[in-house]
């Protein structure tokens, strides 16, 4: 059995793409042939830890890899909408879809979606659905057709939570095709010592730590005013950058915060690691379903951390944390709620920590997640191609 990795982008940024590495490296290493296509813009480079594989064919660039996986990054003309255009992703699988009996096409990505379409493929489709289109209207309007047909075309589909798949409107009619993978992460290790060294820049204090994108829909703005309400024992620690920095500075100074909540921009994954280390509990505030499923709760939880996340209605957050085992989940907006919680749950520290490890053991491991791949494409009869 031979699977293609279908959509999205390369070099690795994003977390779906991040999954479609993650499971063609993880099928790959248990000796099932899973190859990889994607696109790239021609300023792209090839990330230095992969210069050693890399190499040009008929001017598709090339990653293959020791333990048989193989990268083909197609060229794109442009990125529009979070979507790569790239009519080389069509003519390289009219031309190799044969060499394939199962290809697993991650959504939403149209480009990948229209190059299946186009490529006349016969064999088995399992579609990931990793998110609803939600910010792009105007895409969608256009996208739908293809979408339905995407739909309509799949042998299974995959979410990353049951909430997910049960809530997505355009997946009501079709849930006897879904199925559950929850998104696995090999453990998160940190070095003591660079830990210890962060914690002593605030000495004597409870560090609440929260990472990502400093954008709307992280609801950054009820986490600073939840801080308003916490003693001075404790202390945020906001990671990443964005369009609302400015904002979200302004916002601190105005609540003369600047002493207890330091922005500290990009976290580097190796700086990341230590920060989970050196935090006393992870918050995950965002407010709208584009925030799926968090994937870096998954993380704080691997290295025994407790979560505190907030319950966005059709979003799988609040699923992936589970209530009174990892941590405590609130209703978004509201910075009261907040508060109490991480209250609630550095008290018991010891506690939510030892769920969340536990947690991550039962349902998010990575190789959990391989296994839940395999057994699915295992469960497909052969193709006819």
């Amino acid at each position: 059995m031979r699977i293609l990795q279908l959509g999205k982008f390369y070099p690795i940024r994003g977390g779906v793409e991040k999954v479609m590495w993650d499971l063609t490296r993880g099928l790959a290493g248990r000796g099932v042939p899973c190859d990889m296509l994607c696109a790239t813009l021609p300023n792209d480079g090839v990330d230095p830890e992969d210069r050693p594989f890399h190499g040009t064919e008929d001017g598709v660039s090339i990653l293959r890899f020791p333990d048989g996986r193989t990268i083909y990054c197609v060229k794109a003309l442009a990125k529009r909408a979070a979507t790569m255009l790239s009519p080389a992703m069509v003519r390289w699988l009219r031309r190799h879809r044969k060499e394939y009996d199962i290809i697993h096409v991650h959504h939403p990505d149209p480009m990948a979606a229209l190059a299946l379409r186009l490529s006349g493929f016969r064999g088995k489709v399992v579609l990931h659905w990793h998110s609803d289109i939600l910010s792009q209207r105007i895409l969608l309007e256009c996208y739908k057709p293809l979408q339905r047909w995407l739909i309509r075309r799949a042998d299974a589909i995959v979410g990353t939570t049951p909430v997910y798949l049960s809530s997505s409107p355009y997946l009501r009619n079709v849930q006897e095709k879904c199925t559950a993978v929850p998104i696995g992460i090999d453990p998160v290790r940190y070095d003591p010592d660079s830990a210890r060294s962060l914690r002593d820049r605030f000495p004597g204090k409870r560090i609440i730590l929260t990472v990502g994108r400093l954008v709307p829909y992280k609801g950054l703005p009820y986490l600073i005013d939840a801080m308003s309400l916490l003693p001075d024992m404790y202390h945020l620690v906001i990671g990443g950058d964005g369009p609302l920095r400015d904002e979200l500075t302004d916002r601190i100074r105005s609540a003369s915060l600047e002493d207890r909540i330091s922005m500290i921009g990009f976290v580097s994954s190796e700086d990341l690691t230590s920060w989970f280390g050196a935090c006393d509990v992870f918050v995950l505030g965002s407010v709208l379903k584009t925030e799926a499923f968090g994937i870096v709760q998954v993380e704080a939880m691997s290295c025994g951390k407790p979560v505190i996340a907030t319950k966005i209605p059709g979003s799988g957050v609040s699923w992936v944390n589970k209530h009174g085992v990892s941590g405590l989940n609130v209703e978004p907006r509201d910075p009261k709620a907040l508060a109490d919680a991480i209250i609630e749950v550095t008290e018991r520290q010891e506690h939510y920590g030892a769920g969340a490890r536990r947690l991550f053991e039962e349902r998010y491991h990575f190789d959990l997640m391989i296994d839940r791949i395999q057994a699915l494409y295992a469960s497909l009869d052969q193709p006819c191609l």
